[in-house]
């Protein structure tokens, strides 16, 4: 028997073979396949048991943050279980089917007007006024703010997600990853170098939209919700980046069909954008013969 919470991390690696038929193997951590539908899960769970732990979050205490929808699902599966009432502020032009699923698990959901952002396609600024109202919530209300942007112990909990995939994989030539809070980019990638120097580890960024290689933003808006805000987030360590990767809306719209029509994995738009970039590193003839390449599946389809 296990808790609900025990069903975070330990997720299946996956070989992607029919959208991937080759060179080499591309590998994708499941993610998808935890209670909140997300990567996010690990760190709200991290995050929440080490407030819990030195004290900054009391018992009972509400918990605020802002979210593009996935760290919301997680921090409401995890406030669910732990005991607090949790309030998201949201941008409107995040996805209506994340504030559903917050709502489900007792989620108070507040919705902040888009600045510059279109439905679907949420910017830098529209985050920044979420962020500024789930500030003024946990003022007012006396609450903890998560403030996952700064909250370190995302990181390590990816490092324990790069330990999950080399006992999985055993040897991995190459990561990939798009980037919110670079959480998960930062803690495997670490992972993975500690144990091979040699990997080899891009961040994938929408086309336009490429501050993590020092470009400047000329497309603020695009599909990948959640990731690739238009800057760099504050723990954002460049010593383990090799190169970047872009992709367009229009491969990540292709790759997302590819991944539900030829793996049955109905999965969003940033996993269809780390195994479309993870695909074309594998027939790049960057790597050595038979390389195999690792990404992450993000999160379920089911959230757009």
């Amino acid at each position: 028997m296990v808790t609900p919470l025990q069903l975070v991390g330990n997720t299946p690696l996956l070989a992607l073979e029919r959208c991937h038929t080759g060179p080499g193997r591309l590998l994708a951590k499941a993610e998808f396949m935890m209670p909140g539908g997300s990567v996010k899960d690990r760190a709200a769970l991290a995050i929440l048991r080490a407030a819990r732990a030195d004290g900054r979050l009391k018992p009972g205490q509400t918990v605020v943050e802002m979210t593009s929808g996935n760290m919301g699902a997680g921090l409401a599966v995890v406030c669910a279980a732990l005991g607090h009432p949790f309030v998201a502020t949201m941008s409107a032009g995040n996805s209506p089917a994340r504030a559903v699923m917050m709502e489900g698990l007792g989620a108070r959901v507040v919705l902040t007007p888009q600045v510059d952002g279109a439905p679907g396609q949420v910017t830098g600024a529209d985050i920044a006024a979420a962020t500024a109202e789930a500030q003024r919530i946990a003022r007012e209300e006396r609450a903890f703010y998560v403030d996952q942007f700064n909250a370190a112990e995302g990181i390590a909990a990816h490092e324990v997600t790069g330990a999950e995939i080399l006992r999985q994989a055993g040897h991995v030539d190459a990561f990939v990853a798009a980037v919110g809070t670079g959480c998960t980019f930062i803690g495997i990638a670490r992972a993975l170098k500690v144990a091979n120097p040699a990997t080899l580890c891009a961040p994938v960024e929408p086309e336009g939209s490429e501050p993590l290689m020092g470009k400047p933003v000329v497309k603020p808006r695009h599909l990948l919700q959640g990731t690739s805000y238009g800057l760099v987030p504050p723990h954002w360590d460049a010593g383990l980046v090799d190169f970047g990767m872009t992709v367009s809306d229009e491969e990540v719209t292709d790759w997302k069909a590819r991944l539900a029509t030829r793996e049955g994995l109905y999965v969003g738009y940033s996993a269809a954008a780390n195994v479309c970039a993870a695909s074309r590193l594998l027939s790049s003839g960057r790597l050595r013969e038979g390389a195999t390449v690792l990404t992450v599946l993000c999160d379920t389809g089911l959230k757009y």
